[in-house]
This record gives structure tokens, C-alpha cells and sequence, in this order.
């Protein structure tokens, strides 16, 4: 059976939630690990969200310094998934594993929602069981939440199908009223150039339990159920 592992940094809020996931859900072999500990006998990485170490400095940026980065980047040059959610997303940016950055959302508040996203490529380990186009309902909470590319660099990612989610509207159309945070051509969701490293800003597991759903659907398990299948298929 394929072991996953959930980062536990100071500060992280969202770990039993995403481990809750993939122990009850999934039903995988599932480890709640505090980073200082983390090994490199896992199949996948999981960075849940949080504020790591407060959020100071800036979100992600002292997490990305901890010693189960060396380790998690390990991971990803052995092809193995890592998934960020989240302040897990700051963390990846920050340690270099992903493009760009994140910032301070637009607004300049803390924004608490449900956001509709579309899923702009199955190629990756997470997105492999939807379809191109496919809308989800996901929830964001962050401040700081607005990603950021400059113009020639967003042309790279959408060359390399590396932009995996953006957030829509009810027409599945990106717009500036369906964008919660500011962030540069509507992006909500990245992954390298190899696909089997994806940090996004949404919550999928506060989005895979019938009981936290408004519409009572779990959009957030076709992540999650794509990386258990790729990980099946890895380890079969």
C-alpha cells in the first residue's frame, strides 16, 4: 500500500483535515509527520495549509528553510507526488519548487469563500480522473493568496500545461469578478514542469466530505482520488 505523509510545520491548521482525507476517505496508509522528522521512506508528500511559523516574514518563506524541504525536493526528482495546499503552495513557491510567488491578496483582507474553479490539464497526478474543463466548487481562506508571474513567464506555464486550475465564473469563464484574490490570469492552481509537483490555493479538503459541503458534493476528492489512483498505478 502506497504511504503518504502530512507535513506538521508550527502553525499549521489544515494537517488533521487533509490526514482525515486520505485515512477515513482514501482509506491509505497515512502519516500525520512533524517536519524536523520527516524521512524519505514515503511514496507522496502532502503540505497542508496553515500559517507556518505565523506567516512571518512572508507567508511560506521560513517553512521553505526547514530541513523536510531536502527531503520533499528529493521526492520530486524522484518523480514522487507532492501536493501543496495552500499555505502549503507558499511553501513550494518559496523553496523554489514552483514558479512565481504569492502575495498579500488585492483587497488587502482575508478572504473566506467558495470559489468555482476549471481544471485546465489532466496530465498531472491530481487532476488525472477529471476532464479538461471541468468545473469544481472549492473553498479559499488566506490572505495571502494572489499569485504572481510576470507576462513572458505566464506564457511558459500555459505552453508547458502548467496551470492546473483557474478560478470562473458560473459560465466557466475567468473573469475579474470570479477572481477572489487578484492573483495574475485568474491562477489558482500550478505544478512543474514534470506534473508531479502541484501547489494550489483552494482547500480540496475542506471540499471532500459530503457534511462540509453546501450542495452536499465533495468536488475536492477528484484531487485527492487522482493521486491515490496515480499512486496505485506507481506502486502496482
Amino acid at each position: 500500500m502506497s504511504r503518504v505523509a502530512v507535513i506538521q510545520y508550527p502553525g499549521s491548521n489544515c494537517d488533521l483535515d487533509a490526514l482525515e482525507v486520505f485515512q477515513k476517505v482514501e482509506k491509505a496508509e497515512a502519516d500525520l509527520v512533524w517536519h524536523k522528522d520527516l524521512k524519505n521512506d514515503y511514496d507522496a508528500y502532502v503540505l497542508p495549509g496553515g500559517f507556518s511559523y505565523g506567516d512571518y516574514l512572508r507567508a511560506g518563506a521560513i517553512a521553505a528553510t526547514s530541513p523536510s524541504l531536502k527531503i520533499v525536493r528529493e521526492a520530486a526528482d524522484r518523480n514522487k507526488p507532492v501536493l501543496g495546499i495552500c499555505n502549503g503552495l507558499q511553501i513550494l513557491v518559496e523553496a523554489g519548487l514552483l514558479p512565481g510567488a504569492v502575495l498579500r491578496n488585492s483587497g488587502l483582507r482575508f478572504v473566506c469563500t467558495w470559489t468555482r474553479l476549471r481544471i485546465e490539464t489532466t496530465r498531472t497526478p491530481f487532476t488525472n480522473l477529471a476532464q479538461k474543463g471541468q468545473a469544481l466548487r472549492i473553498p479559499i481562506a488566506h490572505n495571502e493568496g494572489r499569485y504572481y508571474l510576470d507576462e513572458n513567464q505566464i506564457h511558459q506555464l500555459e505552453r508547458n500545461e502548467q496551470i492546473v486550475l483557474r478560478y470562473v465564473n458560473e459560465k466557466n469563464e475567468p473573469t475579474k469578478n470570479s477572481n477572489p484574490n487578484g492573483s495574475v490570469d485568474n491562477i489558482a492552481g500550478i505544478c512543474n514542469e514534470k506534473g508531479n509537483v502541484m501547489g494550489l490555493m483552494p482547500h480540496p479538503e475542506r471540499a471532500s466530505l459530503r457534511a462540509l459541503s453546501p450542495d452536499g458534493e465533495t468536488y475536492g476528492r477528484i484531487i485527492f482520488d487522482s493521486m491515490m489512483k496515480a499512486l496505485n498505478g506507481l506502486n502496482a
